[in-house]
């Protein structure tokens, strides 16, 4: 089992090896007592959101549905996880 805390500062790479920064805060919902993780924040408006220098709007999101593994200390996330530069989800 993984904690949240083991994510933070992980690397995020899409499957061809492209780099899209640091996960940096995770994004989650409460449904009745479980917490989905519904995001990760990446690169540095995910670090200065973190922070609290940043809104919620302004952080880089990439959807938890798009990570396909974690292995070593990276994350890695579909190709198709990110169209262009990183969007607010």
């Amino acid at each position: 089992m993984r904690t949240l805390s083991s994510l933070l500062r992980r690397k995020v790479v899409t499957e061809s090896g492209h780099s899209l920064g640091r996960c940096h805060d995770l994004r989650g919902e409460l449904i009745g007592s479980k917490l989905h993780i519904t995001g990760l924040c990446v690169g540095q408006g995910g670090w200065l959101e973190h922070l609290g220098i940043h809104s919620h709007d302004a952080h880089q999101t990439i959807p938890w549905s798009a990570v396909t593994r974690i292995e070593g200390k990276q994350i890695v996330v579909r190709n198709d996880a990110i169209n262009g530069p990183l969007r607010s989800w």
